[in-house]
């Protein structure tokens, strides 16, 4: 028996359509499912539980965090608000050789205590740059704990980095990530300077160091000043008699105060590097001392 041309052609496109209502039917549930999984982890950032990850290639090898939730969006929040509870902010200057300036209440006291809770758990000892290798090597010199995150990992670091940027004129994207640094009773960092003196980190990593951030998180009962030896123009020192500050009465001597900021530069203005510029930290007689540290260079920092 043959049928006719017409209704054979009507029955495949009836057994088609059946066929992709069969089939749009199956897949209902998983795309009901795709955009509920979409609606849930857009919910999930915009309260700040989860974070998108960070890849870019930082040096040296630093943290993402996106794991670390502290309190989820509220307290984020309330840091964030913090900044404007910081008192009055003012800049002072140091000196001019180097360029070296203070910037008064810089960070909140709550942006302070969050830096240092991230750091805590993550403390290692503090290494320096290997000046024949390029790479990071442990020293006598620096005798410190610290830890590394990368840049922009979370909302609280975004706006201290952009804060920064306004401060310095130096674009976010030529900093390194923050770096927290802890130094107990006795810990110290020799004078040395902050540009590099291989060739390896020069043509690499955004090109040379041009300044520094030093932002102190912490009150120091006694010693833990940041010192410039061969600092020039306006000098002040601390004012008792010990062999860990002697060398600060030969050119400038920071005091660190919680929620302050130290902005000084490694180049000059014409690009050279400033010999004036070297400084180390004094070690710590009597308390805590927790730091951060933001360096920028004249590139980009990937």
């Amino acid at each position: 028996m043959h049928m006719a041309p017409g209704l054979m052609s009507k029955e495949r496109r009836t057994c088609r359509i059946t066929y992709m209502n069969k089939k749009s039917l199956s897949l209902t549930p998983i795309l009901a499912m795709l955009l509920f999984l979409s609606f849930l982890i857009f919910i999930l950032l915009f309260l700040g539980i989860l974070s998108l990850p960070i890849t870019s290639d930082g040096f040296p090898k630093a943290y993402d965090l996106t794991s670390f939730v502290r309190g989820g969006r509220r307290n984020t929040r309330e840091i964030l608000r913090s900044k404007n509870d910081r008192g009055e902010q003012w800049m002072e200057v140091l000196s001019w050789e180097p360029r070296a300036f203070i910037y008064h209440n810089f960070l909140s006291s709550k942006e302070c205590d969050y830096l240092i809770s991230i750091g805590a758990p993550r403390m290692k000892k503090s290494t320096v740059i290997d000046t024949k290798t390029g790479g990071s090597t442990a020293s006598k010199v620096r005798t410190s704990s610290g830890m590394f995150m990368k840049r922009g990992v979370n909302e609280v670091i975004r706006d201290i980095e952009e804060r920064t940027a306004d401060f310095t004129h130096i674009p976010v994207e030529h900093g390194e990530g923050l770096q927290i640094l802890h130094y107990e009773v006795g810990q110290k960092y020799e004078p040395h300077y902050d540009y590099f003196e291989d060739e390896f980190n020069t043509k690499k990593h955004g090109g040379q160091r041009i300044a520094t951030l030093l932002m102190y998180l912490s009150d120091v009962e006694e010693g833990g000043e940041t010192v410039f030896p061969r600092a020039k123009g306006n000098v002040s020192y601390p004012p008792w008699e010990d062999e860990s500050v002697e060398r600060g009465k030969k050119g400038l001597a920071v005091k660190p105060k919680k929620g302050d900021a130290l902005l000084f530069w490694s180049l000059k203005p014409d690009a050279t590097k400033d010999l004036s510029s070297l400084h180390g930290g004094c070690p710590v007689i009597k308390g805590n001392k927790w730091s951060s540290t933001k360096w920028m260079h004249v590139g980009e920092f990937p």
